[in-house]
């Protein structure tokens, strides 16, 4: 199936950052289990037209959507609601942005629920 985004990788790239809220090169590659070639291309790509921002942490660039993108609200509701689409399994592992343990009796806060400001989003 092609991507509306006009590429696979950059829907993929786009739909991680967009569901996270930041990622790097290996952890998108790793997650998607692709090559790691087309997915640098595209974020380079995107950060050079202004869509994304990069940052260096350590020897890590990490990227975000940058949030003066004049359509940043559009494309991640955009993207989120291509996410509604994917198979369970895929959805719940980008929606959980777990990247260590938590806190016995904590609740869980998905990240998507944060972006459109519905109830569990620790807003309350």
């Amino acid at each position: 199936m092609n991507s509306i985004l006009g590429s696979q990788s950059r829907e993929r790239v786009l739909t991680f950052i967009a569901a996270r809220g930041e990622g790097y090169a290996r952890e998108i590659t790793e997650f998607w289990g692709c090559a790691d070639r087309p997915i640098k291309r595209e974020l380079n790509i995107l950060e050079s037209s202004g869509v994304l921002t990069a940052r260096t942490v350590g020897r890590t660039v990490v990227y975000t959507i940058n949030p003066r993108f004049f359509l940043r609200k559009e494309l991640v509701a955009l993207v989120l609601k291509m996410v509604d689409g994917y198979p369970p399994q895929w959805k719940e592992a980008l929606l959980l942005n777990r990247r260590r343990p938590r806190a016995k009796g904590k609740p869980v806060r998905l990240l998507a629920n944060i972006e459109r400001g519905t109830p569990g989003d620790g807003s309350e």
